[in-house]
């Protein structure tokens, strides 16, 4: 039994962000249904929340780089995986995001 009812009551601090895969499509362009195993994980992640961003050594309040809504390009590999109800989401510092995708 999990304690999280939804992403929105992950609440990010500091400098990280909430992020969750996009998923990948289950078809062909042709039509053809790819079996769940098969596959590909892709890099691309809609960002759900952000924390507040992080003190420089100045004192001075460094916002994070992207917003709630934002799409942003992850590394295949790394965040802190996070499990709520049947759907996944990963927690990633702002320094270790990849790119923002502007549209």
């Amino acid at each position: 039994m999990s304690f999280l009812k939804s992403a929105k009551s992950i609440i990010p601090t500091l400098d990280r962000i909430l992020v969750q895969r996009v998923k990948p499509s289950q078809k062909t362009a042709s039509g053809i249904y790819i079996p769940e195993k098969n596959q590909e994980k892709l890099n691309i992640a809609n960002v759900i929340a952000v924390g507040p961003g992080i003190t420089n050594p100045n004192g001075e309040l460094t916002k994070v780089s992207v917003n709630a809504g934002d799409k942003v390009l992850i590394p295949p590999f790394g965040g802190a995986n996070v499990k709520v109800g049947d759907e996944e989401y990963l927690i990633f510092r702002d320094s270790d995001l990849l790119a923002k995708i502007e549209e």
